[in-house]
């Protein structure tokens, strides 16, 4: 494949001058926004048309494109050998960037299969997430894996096939037979208990009984339980019974939905405003054994023929296998290249189907159908979720007067008596948690349980630290980003510490703080200089114990990690003499550090544990000379 790439020139980018450069050959092009990151990929026959007409007139183009191309600041390209090899590519790309303009696929699942493998003398039966290019036989995909696990369990107590991966027949007698063997779930053909040709055979079975023939194997466990409950061998009886009952589950799964034994998928997408669901229908051997649906992000004015495009294109770049068949309810532009494509990938020729009458019709109706409950199902939650985030920060946004709100930090002190504290930051973006903004503190300058003291070191170094990264004009991060409203575990006290911290750095940013009564609860918020009542039913109220809870949280799990790794390193550990029992004895019996700080060499030396010089030099390592 010929490839050539245009980049974007240290002195700017001229749109004009580069649209006359563009060749008129197939190929990919990746148009870039301001901060040069990709916004939209898309394919052509012709690079040279299909760019061009971007920046024409704006005629027909809807407005999430004219939005898009108001955005666009360069643009690169590709040029392959053929439309097929753009698609593949075209593919790829968008699952690699995930550009904003694109109708993009939310989830990017693998499914389970089972897999048999036939080509070996002793063929295994177990599950995979990956089908290859080999002789061995696949079933699925499956869409729970338990589902699969269980099934694959049935067949081993059915068929005795082997689960181990030993070479055989190299290793035939090399060692003894595996539990399964003694407990009737394996014939042992690792040694030699059962031929190749018996075990075959009950490898055929087994392949009969994924392809849904459990007739034979049920009549077979009936007479055995008959027999074994006649014969008075009432727990063997239980054991075919409980065998019975777990292949009716797995018929019941696998509901038969034609006559014939095609493998194929049926499709079915609906999509209202910016959301789009597609409900796919698994076909295999003539059985539905499972369904799944799956979200994409579209444009409320694309057309549906376009959205089912974009999910046909994505969903099979990602999936492992391709059936005969792909059932859908509306033709779609390029379906040709799209079954060449697909057959290409298959290894065997695929057909796009549209049907318009009777059964079939009925079946991707019904998909669509599905389609539409979930995405309303969907819908619905999402309403909550968005009552629950957005929705509570416009609430606190509106209760506390603020022009706008996105962000909050949330700031929180732990330590253990004092001999160790730590610092945490936690951030909630537009009403969710952004844990990759989430920060942590050694405190360094404060000895003894000091929060305020503590507090303010964590709130200088982290607004310092940001005022110096954009000073320096540093990428983005947790840092450069400061918050529309900083949220204190306190009230007057702690809402002051950060409001001097700010005012020192000459940052202005608001200041909360939770008012707690009597019992510790939070019953108002502590703002400009007077308490607001909270209403404690309201989303804001529930957001706030949210951060609470999250800050409490993350600032307790990072000091329990200290204790984990070193016993917690304390002052006391830069003490000559002073070592793990010692420390400890002086933790249990002093308080914090103040105490110790207070005590005199003979308090100190009063410890079982301690000693004159131990205790001295505890003393004069806190009145002036280090130890």
């Amino acid at each position: 494949m010929a490839e050539e790439k245009q980049a974007a020139s240290d002195n700017g980018f001229d749109i004009r001058e580069e649209l006359k450069k563009l060749p008129a050959s197939p190929g990919v092009y990746l148009m870039h926004g301001p901060r040069d990151e990709v916004i939209y990929v898309g394919k052509a026959v012709n690079l040279k048309n299909r760019v061009r007409q971007y920046f024409q007139s704006p005629r027909g183009k809807t407005a999430k494109i004219l939005k898009m191309i108001s955005l666009i600041r360069r643009f690169e390209y590709i040029v392959v050998d053929s439309e097929l090899e753009a698609l593949v590519l075209e593919n790829n790309l968008i699952k690699e960037y995930r550009p904003k303009y694109n109708t993009l696929l939310k989830d990017d699942k693998t499914y389970p299969y089972i897999k048999v493998s036939v080509d070996e003398a002793y063929p295994r039966i177990y599950m995979t997430r990956r089908v290859k290019k080999d002789k061995a036989r696949y079933f699925g995909p499956y869409t729970s894996g338990l589902a699969v696990k269980e099934t694959i369990d049935l067949l081993h107590k059915l068929f005795r096939v082997r689960t181990c991966s030993r070479n055989l027949p190299r290793d035939i007698g090399k060692e003894r037979p595996c539990l399964y063997y003694h407990i009737g779930q394996c014939d042992a053909p690792c040694a030699g208990a059962i031929s190749q040709f018996d075990y075959r055979m009950q490898v055929e079975k087994a392949l009969e009984f994924l392809q849904g023939k459990y007739e034979p194997v049920k009549k077979y466990l009936t007479r055995q339980m008959e027999e074994a409950s006649e014969n008075m061998e009432f727990e063997k009886a239980i054991e075919y019974r409980d065998l019975l009952k777990a292949i009716a589950e797995i018929a019941t799964r696998q509901k038969v939905t034609s006559t014939d034994t095609d493998d194929r998928d049926i499709i079915g997408v609906y999509s209202e405003k910016q959301e789009a669901v597609a409900q796919v229908f698994f076909i295999r051997d003539g059985r539905l054994i499972g369904r799944e649906s799956f979200h994409l992000e579209v444009d409320e004015k694309d057309a549906l023929p376009e959205i089912v495009l974009s999910f046909v294109k994505q969903f099979y770049t990602g999936t492992p296998y391709i059936p005969k068949e792909i059932w859908l309810q509306t033709e779609i532009e390029g379906g040709d290249l799209i079954e060449e494509w697909l057959s290409k990938v298959r290894g065997q020729r695929v057909y796009l189907r549209y049907p318009k009458k009777g059964q079939k019709e009925k079946l991707v109706e019904m998909a669509v159908q599905n389609a539409k409950l979930v995405l309303e199902k969907e819908s619905d939650r999402m309403k909550r979720e968005e009552l629950r985030t957005i929705g509570a920060f416009g609430e606190l946004r509106d209760l506390l007067g603020l022009p706008e709100l996105h962000r909050i930090e949330a700031y929180d002190i732990s330590n253990t008596n004092g001999f160790e504290s730590v610092g945490s930051m936690v951030v909630y973006q537009d009403g969710s948690p952004k844990r990759s903004d989430y920060r942590k503190f050694r405190i360094r300058s404060v000895t003894g349980p000091n929060d305020y003291a503590s507090m303010k070191e964590v709130l200088t170094r982290r607004f310092a630290h940001g005022l110096r990264d954009r000073e320096e004009g540093a990428r983005q991060n947790s840092f450069t980003r400061f918050p529309d409203l900083i949220l204190m575990d306190g009230g007057k006290g702690q809402v002051g510490i950060a409001e001097s911290v700010l005012s020192e750095l000459e940052i202005d940013i608001c200041v909360c703080g939770m008012v707690k009564d009597d019992r510790h609860r939070t019953r108002g918020l502590y703002f400009r200089g007077q308490e607001l009542p909270i209403d404690p039913h309201s989303e804001a109220f529930r957001l706030i114990t949210r951060i609470q809870d999250e800050t409490h949280r993350f600032a307790i799990e990072y000091h329990k990690s200290l204790r984990g790794k070193a016993g917690v390193h304390s002052v006391l550990d830069d003490i000559r003499g002073i070592g793990t029992v010692r420390r400890r004895a002086l933790m249990k019996h002093f308080k914090g550090i103040e105490e110790l700080k207070a005590a005199t060499v003979e308090e100190i030396a009063s410890l079982p544990e301690m000693d004159g010089a131990s205790a001295r030099n505890v003393y004069d390592f806190f009145h002036g000379e280090k130890c």
